[in-house]
């Protein structure tokens, strides 16, 4: 009676697990269109919210990617072999709509995005921000476009450095 009974349950499963599979065929899963440019945020209108200085010290590196190289090269202008170290404004924006980050901070130099502060420098500036009663507002700091120099037979890439104090430790 019990094998009865034990073949009955293991019937009644293998049924309904037959039923629940063709009746309920998985359905691919439909994904967005990948977008044809890469994301870039927008500089905002209108005046920054205070201007960041460390005293010329230049210690704060934006993260660029080798997209942005064609426009730090041609913000660095003409400098021959040596490498370039041209002085800018930059405007740092946070980004709260980044898809790949959720606390981003994009970098503005002559109204064209150059990069971000990296993950962990971004996190310290937005808690600066917030200090200052700026949070979620543009701020400006002194800039330079560096890099470019020959190297080897070849030419070194360009960076973006910052005149702010020390955003990671």
């Amino acid at each position: 009676m019990e094998i009865a009974l034990t073949l009955l349950v293991v019937a009644a499963a293998a049924f309904a697990i037959r039923t629940i599979i063709k009746t309920n065929p998985a359905q691919p899963m439909v994904l967005p269109p990948m977008p044809t440019t890469p994301y870039e945020p927008k500089l905002p209108a209108g005046p920054a919210a205070l201007h960041w200085s460390d005293d010329g010290r230049y210690l704060v590196e934006v993260m660029t990617e080798s997209r942005y190289q064609p426009t730090l090269k041609e913000l660095a202008g003409e400098h021959g072999d040596q490498a370039a170290a041209v002085p800018y404004l930059a405007t740092l924006v946070p980004d709260d709509v980044n898809p790949y980050e959720s606390a981003a901070v994009a970098v503005f130099v002559a109204g064209r995005m150059v990069g971000y502060l990296s993950p962990k420098a971004a996190v310290t500036f937005r808690e600066h921000l917030k200090r200052k009663e700026a949070e979620g507002q543009s701020t400006t700091c002194d800039a330079q476009v560096r890099g470019g120099g020959k190297w080897q037979n070849g030419r070194l890439a360009y960076v973006v450095v910052l005149d702010m104090e020390p955003l990671e430790r």
